[in-house]
This record gives C-alpha cells, structure tokens and sequence, in this order.
C-alpha cells in the first residue's frame, strides 16, 4: 500500500491564533501529528504551509516542509500546491490530515488509505463513527454523513439526519436505538490526486453553502465518497482553549 500525508499548517487561526506551535504534552500540537503521521504505512509525511515560523519549527523536529502561497483560500488549494511541487501523478494516493488533529490514530490514517485504494470507482474516502449521544446528535458543530448500504456517503449535514420521524414527533432531543443509522463524521480525507485538482475546478453547490461542508461539492457534482466506520475513535481535535485544556487532561492520563 502507498500513499502520502499532507499536513496543511496555518498560523492564522481565528479561533486560536498559533494554534499549530501551542504547547500540548511538552510538545507543539503539529509535533504530535507528524508523530502520528510517521508511525502510519505512508510513503512520506509533508507539512504544508506558508509561515516561516511554523517552517522553523517543524524542521527542528525533522519534519519535510512544503513552503505554499499564503493566498490559499482553502486547505484544499494548499494540497493541490503540493502535489505539483512535488509532481505526484493523478492515481497517487494522498491524505489530508489536518494539523490540529494531535490524537488521530495512525491505524485511521491506513485504514482511510486502503479504503480508497479498494474502491477504484471512488474519488475520496472518509471515516466515520456512530453517534454517542443525543447531546452530539443535535449539535450543529458535530457533522452527521448518511451512508448507502455500500457504506458510501449519501449526505453529510450539521442537522440531525436521517430524520426520525417517530422518535423526533415532539421535538424530544433523544437518540434512537436503531442500529446503522447515525454516524459523526471524521474530517480526515483519502483523495486520488488528480481529483484534488479536478475538485477545485467544480462549481460550489448551493447544499455546499448552506451547510457550510466543502464535501457537499463532491456529491452534488455526482462523485462517490466511500466511508468505514473507524477502527478507533479518534481524540478530539482542537479548536478552542477549552478543546486545548480537554487534550492537555487526555495526555495527562
């Protein structure tokens, strides 16, 4: 199995300003997920960014740094950089794993390789993971995919879908029992390199703007993502502080 990580890096964090070089467990945040990176099957792990002290950085811990235009408008512009610097040819196999995912599992990052390399009739490959709680479930910043019986994503959305129709009657915030029926999804991203290009020359659809999920582009232009459910739940990625204080607690124990 081949393929390759792309870690894009920004410092301009609106939420978290430095958010890459913040001090988790003694180490930045970006450190923890190149070292996560590295431990997975990939052919070779890159940072890419367009600040020169996360470059420093980076390199102090041995990283590969990809220096990109800081006129990205989007991740996704960022990898599509990459891959020309670096001449990947379209069926190469790159994952997008975000750099303020410090406990994302290296067996999610094979997994998400070898689901894409198995479904040649598929652009991308995502993970996902059922849903704990009701709490989650009606939680607009926790983005819910609706799978077909072949596990590939009908839907994604920040609503709580499929709706229950049942369950759901008297406004009750509850989560059904049925088995198979909603799943979180996990933003981490197996794409074939050419379709990175291909995606940035589709049109932005309008289910894309109201939901506010860039994935939305690729199901609304008639291209299949294939989805699994998670060998192991990731941690939480970091936003905020509090997602920083929360992830300081989990490596402490």
């Amino acid at each position: 199995m081949q393929f390759h990580i792309i870690i894009p890096a920004r410092y301009a964090s609106t939420r978290l300003p430095g958010k890459p070089l913040l001090q988790l467990a003694g180490k930045p945040i970006l450190q923890h997920v190149y070292e996560q990176a590295n431990k997975s099957q990939a052919k070779s792990v890159i940072i890419a960014t367009d600040d020169e002290r996360i470059k420093q950085t980076a390199e102090s811990f041995g990283a590969h740094v990809c220096m990109t235009s800081a006129e990205h408008a989007s991740g996704t512009e960022r990898l599509a950089e990459v891959i020309d610097i670096k001449g990947f040819v379209e069926d190469d196999i790159i994952l997008n794993l975000q750099g303020d995912e410090p406990m994302m599992p290296t067996a999610c990052l094979d997994q998400v390789a070898a689901l894409l390399i198995n479904n040649i009739d598929c652009k991308m490959a995502s993970l996902c993971e059922p849903v704990a709680t009701a709490a989650d479930l009606f939680d607009a910043n926790v983005v819910k995919v609706v799978l077909d019986k072949k596990k590939h994503a009908l839907y994604f959305s920040r609503a709580p879908l499929p709706w229950h129709q049942e369950a759901f009657s008297h406004n009750e915030k509850i989560l059904p029992s049925e088995p198979d029926l909603y799943y979180r999804h996990i933003g981490l991203y197996a794409y074939r390199a050419g379709f990175i290009k291909t995606y940035l020359t589709l049109t932005p659809s309008p289910i894309e703007k109201a939901e506010s999920l860039e994935q939305l582009r690729v199901l609304w232009h008639g291209e299949q993502i294939a989805m699994a459910i998670a060998s192991e739940s990731p941690g939480p990625g970091i936003d905020t502080e509090e997602d920083l204080k929360k992830a300081e607690a989990l490596f402490s124990s």
